[in-house]
């Protein structure tokens, strides 16, 4: 039995109610499909459409049974898609996720669209910890490991956090010399917008944790606007090291408690693992990795 021309035969009737318009679009007659369908119920032991002289329902088992010939069908489109492109140049639609500091790869990634003009680049940026299978994401960029055997990772470098101030807050508040003596600071503080949480703060003393309250004086849900007021002598942030290069360089910050912050992150690159990915993820990939890479 063609299992295939069957499913094919089953999907084209119970999404048109009719076997003549599921043989016109298959090119075969309604006899054919009426056959193919009558096979399938026979080897599957369970009927799949009622019947009637005007048209055809599908039964409850039917109903079941749709879903999954539905996804069959779409994998094997998708499967198609692939070994057409296999050996194509890169292009078509690049579905990207990136974290939200994501903007840290923008020259990057602007780099990548002159490289490659005929990939169509779709970002979105969260911190949701996405299922880029379900979700249809082709890579995506996250902060740690990611342990799911369906998909493929490489290190893009990584980063950790400095405790920052202005020198104007410092010179009128005092610089902390010992983590216990932030809760008498403003503290800048981020809460993730996905969650809702506030991000902890990494403090350690001779390489244990330090358990304190961090005050929430001012709470955002973007490193912008913890960085806009920590320049302006707000108070003490808690920010990416790559965000702040510049403004520790030109002094318009200075760190803070440098031995009490320990918490370096990993970022990874992952997609799809596949023994020939797709022109336009190869390039994504091959290319991100030149540029950021690490083993």
């Amino acid at each position: 039995m063609d299992y295939f021309s069957a499913l094919s035969a089953f999907v084209q009737s119970a999404e048109t109610r009719s076997f003549t318009e599921a043989g016109r679009r298959l090119g075969i007659s309604s006899s054919a499909v009426g056959k193919a369908i009558a096979r399938l119920e026979e080897e599957l032991g369970a009927r799949l459409f009622h019947r009637s002289t005007r048209s055809i329902t599908l039964t409850t088992e039917g109903e079941l049974f749709l879903g999954r010939c539905q996804r069959i069908l779409t994998e094997f489109d998708i499967a198609r898609a692939e070994l057409s492109e296999a050996g194509s140049t890169p292009q078509g639609k690049l579905r990207v996720g990136l974290p939200l500091i994501g903007n840290h790869f923008m020259h990057h990634l602007i780099a990548f669209q002159h490289a490659f003009p005929s990939i169509e680049l779709e970002m979105s940026f969260t911190d949701r910890l996405v299922n880029m299978i379900e979700e249809g994401f082709d890579a995506v960029i996250r902060i740690g490991e990611i342990n799911d055997s369906r998909l493929t990772m490489r290190q893009l470098g990584g980063y950790q956090h400095r405790l920052v101030a202005a020198p104007a807050y410092l010179a009128q508040h005092g610089t902390p010399l010992r983590p216990e003596e932030l809760p008498s600071h403003v503290c800048l503080r981020y809460r993730f917008p996905s969650s809702g949480k506030l991000a902890s703060w990494p403090l350690e003393t001779q390489g244990e944790p330090t358990a304190i309250e961090i005050p929430q004086s001012v709470i955002a849900d973007g490193t912008e606007p913890l960085q806009a007021m920590a320049e302006a002598g707000v108070g003490i942030a808690l920010l990416p090291d790559f965000a702040i290069a510049n403004a520790l360089q030109e002094g318009r910050l200075d760190s803070v408690l440098t031995a009490h912050v320990q918490d370096y992150r990993r970022i990874c690159l992952l997609w799809p693992s596949s023994r020939q990915p797709l022109p336009k993820i190869k390039a994504f990939v091959d290319f991100m990795v030149a540029r950021l890479g690490s083993a």
